[in-house]
């Protein structure tokens, strides 16, 4: 295989911004134009650098990483920051896990630098420098970092640590013998601030790629799963263990992901979300299983999953409650939410939804979509006459005919079919949403019955106000 190069375009000019160990070890390096390292390096492959797809890489590792934890940040364009807060116990302790994480890492083709320091800062200021430590203890900070370079060490670009080197400031502990007020006054705070996070004196917080969850179980397995039953069997395990813990807080879940992580380290979530606060490990496994069946062929199991992790990341309060032999109105309403649950798991929650009354004139504005709450719903508004349980998106124009002008219709044409009309109501007048700046004329609405018994909801629009007069149906009555 031949050496690998990256080039981009910087200063009017393509150069060289990164070189595989086999090019390096030929003495190609970065900032080199690209010209001259191909005329003196022709056997190494030169392509353009795609930050887009280093990202998209980056973001994969980082999917990767969260085996470990699931507190897992970006740090620059090459870099990952991971909270091992209570996590390193399981792996045999910080070293087993850091040897681990680039053992595992390096079997996947990557050349990795780790640090594991009690503060995000202090392992920033070490990872990547020759010699510097790769465990450091808290309370250690200030002798891991007082020896490193201060460009490196601090992360300064190349013009900050060459004015610092004028000065004779060539280490962290150069800068750390100044007086703090000297140092803030001729450095400026930024310096100052990177000096306090790399000795651990100030925490910088890191922003985790995904929302923290609230609580998580999961499985670690020797053999890995495949097969969605197995799957299902874990899923319903760790949701048992889940809802202990959620009864002991007095809350139910609301949004949970089980995470499946494949050997190769691709992972496959899998997000549910529940339309009331629930505690029940069969009905969460059921969501799932409807889950899995709507991703069909997008779940690909590779070789199998060696870790499932299942996590709440919402959470309501969800009160105990004691049935008894009068308390068989629940079982419907509890049903009725299971059965949206599962709808909305499969078809996608944007499918599943109610209405939600809006205080609007025009019928096809005086509602609008809401997530179902339910066996109660929303209810409408009991002052309105009857309204039909079809409404069209947009009415449609009818030939009316009536035995006197303005006077009762007796037949009309739909769809070109005639209907005679047996019974009537109305009219209805609905004017328009004038303090919205609605300016269309108002409509009389009539409930109108044909001889076969079928209902329809028409209205002449025009009447009174000048405007071209019509006749629309605009919804059918069951």
């Amino acid at each position: 295989m031949r050496p690998l190069a990256l080039f981009a375009r910087e200063d009017r000019a393509e150069r060289i911004v990164a070189a595989c160990e086999g090019a390096e070890a030929l003495g190609l390096v970065s900032g080199l134009g690209l010209a001259e390292a191909r005329a003196r390096f022709p056997q190494v492959d030169y392509r353009p650098h795609d930050p887009a797809a280093d990202r998209r890489l980056l973001d994969a590792v980082a999917d990767w990483c969260d085996r470990y934890t699931p507190l897992v940040a970006l740090d620059g364009a090459d870099g990952l920051v991971l909270d091992l807060t209570g996590a390193s116990h399981l792996f045999g302790g910080p070293g087993a896990l850091r040897d681990d994480l680039v053992s595992q890492l390096a079997r996947q083709g990557f050349a990795v630098e780790a640090v594991v320091a009690a503060h995000p800062g202090t392992a920033r200021a070490c990872v990547g420098v020759a010699g510097a430590a790769r465990l450091v203890a808290g309370g250690d900070e200030r002798a891991a970092v007082e020896g490193l370079p201060v460009g490196s060490g601090l992360r300064l670009d190349a013009e900050t640590a060459a004015r610092l080197h004028r000065l004779g400031l060539r280490r962290v502990r150069d800068l750390l013998a100044l007086p703090r007020a000297a140092l803030h006054r001729r450095f400026g705070p930024d310096i100052a601030r990177r000096l306090d996070e790399a000795t651990g004196a100030a925490r910088r917080p890191i922003e985790p790629r995904r929302a923290v969850a609230l609580l998580i179980r999961e499985r670690r397995l020797f053999e890995p799963v495949s097969l969605p039953e197995d799957i299902l069997r874990i899923a319903t395990h760790l949701a048992a263990r889940l809802c202990e813990t959620l009864a002991e807080r007095g809350e139910g879940l609301r949004e949970a992901e089980l995470a499946l992580f494949r050997v190769d380290g691709h992972v496959e979530r899998l997000l549910v979300r529940s339309g009331a606060p629930l505690r029940d490990p069969a009905r969460i496994a059921r969501l799932f299983a409807e889950r899995l069946k709507a991703s069909g062929d997008e779940i690909d199991a590779g070789f199998g999953f060696d870790l499932l992790r299942l996590s709440v990341l919402a959470a309501d309060a969800m009160a105990d409650r004691q049935e008894d032999l009068e308390d068989a109105g629940a079982r419907p309403a509890e049903e009725l939410g299971a059965l949206i649950d599962r709808l909305g798991t499969r078809l996608g929650e944007a499918a599943v939804f109610a209405f939600a009354p809006e205080d609007r004139h025009r019928p096809e504005a005086a509602q609008r979509r809401v997530a179902p709450v339910g066996a109660g719903g929303f209810g409408g508004q009991a002052d309105l006459a009857p309204r039909p349980l079809r409404l069209f998106a947009r009415p449609e124009a009818v030939e009316a005919t009536a035995e006197v002008p303005d006077g009762p219709i007796r037949q009309f044409r739909w769809r070109r079919a005639f209907y005679r009309v047996g019974r009537i109501e109305g009219p209805e007048r609905i004017a328009p949403d004038w303090w919205l700046g609605d300016v269309g004329a108002s409509r009389d609405y009539f409930r109108v019955e044909d001889e076969a018994g079928r209902r329809y909801w028409l209205f002449r629009q025009g009447a009174g106000e000048g405007a071209p007069s019509g006749w629309f149906l605009h919804g059918l009555f069951a």
